[in-house]
């Protein structure tokens, strides 16, 4: 359990954003896709599956699930992403290069949780 700080950044990260689905749902109901059914179930399951995962990545019996877990997360939220770069009301007037930015760093976040298998 020892583990180096960046990767309880990494896990505070993830609860802190897990904790916002509840705190602002509606800004997370806004960019999921329609094609999706249960957008307030997903809002849900997701902030509880980063709120698990943030926790998860602290402890050694399951720091390296979590780790494939985050990774699988940051798969399924791509099309929110995808979607909030083409769809007007979904993107919150964040600004385009943002927006393509985000797309990138959701790869970036995965190989920084996958460089936590090596501890």
């Amino acid at each position: 359990m020892n583990y180096p700080w960046h990767l309880y950044v990494m896990a505070l990260i993830y609860i802190i954003a897990g904790i916002m689905h509840f705190v602002r749902p509606k800004m997370y109901l806004r960019i999921l896709p329609g094609y999706l059914p249960g957008h307030k179930l997903l809002v849900i399951i997701s902030g509880i599956a980063e709120i698990v995962l943030g926790i998860a990545l602290c402890f050694s019996e399951t720091k390296n699930l979590a780790i494939y877990a985050i990774i699988a997360m940051l798969v399924f939220f791509l099309p929110a992403h995808c979607h909030m770069l083409f769809n007007k009301k979904a993107s919150m007037g964040i600004s385009r290069w943002v927006l393509i930015a985000r797309i990138p760093l959701q790869f970036l976040l995965m190989f920084w949780a996958y460089w936590y298998l090596r501890y």
